[in-house]
């Protein structure tokens, strides 16, 4: 269908999707004084594994021979693209800003193009290489706050690391949803691997400090285990359905604007010229990169939510 045709209110899925997620990042930013990182880590994904139960538990029982197979991988799948990437987020979140959090997680596109070279043999185009060079340079601005050289001089908060890391673990969960092919329907998937995120995540829940829950922090909770962990991934899933992956992964690039302002609005947070500069760079290398390379599956951003 060409772009002509496609009705307006279509586009509306992928634009309230990326809403959805840009709201969680601040959520995890305001979680860092409500609530462990540990705990709303852990109680998200049981909110939303308990939600979808109902729904889910019988398809996914009826599947079980299908699904038993592929048991090893979809745990990998639920360690990194839900306990691992989310669950840094949130510590991340105790020592950095919404706003740089935004646009780090901005490079996952790139990052999940770049780990496919490395994994999946496929040579990077000229384009991809200096959108990441830019990329790059756009994200040590941002990181050293106005001095890209900075993040090497030990400039960095350690939940700029965090994050960074935790957005690695989320692009080699969505290069491997494209090595390991799987016959199964997406949500008995995503049922199975948020099912291995909250056993992964259990230990550290356990360990957490006991405390009473604010409604502050139940309303966190709520915000990150019902929009963002299950009616996002379903609105996403339906824009792809219509408007195509392609057409669709293009409004991930609203996420670090959305974010940030966002953040301006709930947290206060101030935005600054490196933000825009940096911010800028960062945003336009992943398009060049994404125009000048293969774009990464569809479920690397279908499947788990951010």
């Amino acid at each position: 269908m060409s772009a002509s045709n496609v009705p307006l209110r279509w586009f509306a899925l992928p634009v309230a999707t990326v809403a959805i997620w840009s709201g969680n990042v601040v959520v995890t930013k305001l979680a860092a004084t409500a609530i462990h990182p540990s705990v709303i880590a852990f109680e998200r994904w049981v909110l939303a594994l308990l939600l979808l139960t109902p729904f889910l538990l019988r398809p996914a029982w009826r599947l079980r021979r299908e699904i038993r197979p592929h048991l090893p991988k979809l745990a990998v799948l639920g360690l990194l693209g839900m306990a691992a990437y989310q669950g840094l987020a949130y510590y991340a979140a105790e020592t950095t800003s919404a706003t740089k959090m935004g646009f780090v997680v901005s490079l996952v596109p790139l990052l999940t193009m770049a780990l496919s070279s490395l994994l999946l043999a496929e040579a990077p185009a000229l384009g991809m290489l200096a959108g990441g060079i830019l990329s790059l340079l756009g994200l040590a601005l941002l990181l050293g706050q106005g001095d890209p050289l900075a993040p090497f001089g030990g400039g960095l908060v350690p939940g700029d690391g965090m994050m960074l890391i935790a957005c690695i673990a989320y692009s080699g969960y969505g290069v491997l949803l494209r090595r390991w092919p799987m016959p199964l329907p997406a949500w008995p998937s995503l049922y199975v691997q948020i099912v291995f995120a909250t056993l992964f995540l259990l230990p550290g829940w356990l360990l957490a400090p006991a405390a009473p829950h604010s409604a502050t922090a139940i309303g966190l909770v709520l915000y990150a285990g019902i929009p963002a962990s299950i009616l996002a991934p379903f609105l996403w899933m339906q824009a792809i359905r219509l408007l195509g992956p392609s057409r669709t992964s293009l409004f991930i690039n609203l996420s670090p604007v959305m974010t940030a302002a966002i953040a301006m609005a709930v947290l206060g947070e101030s935005l600054h010229l490196y933000h825009l500069a940096g911010g800028a760079l960062v945003l336009l290398g992943v398009v060049l990169a994404q125009r000048s390379g293969r774009r990464p599956a569809p479920a690397a951003v279908t499947e788990a939510a951010e």
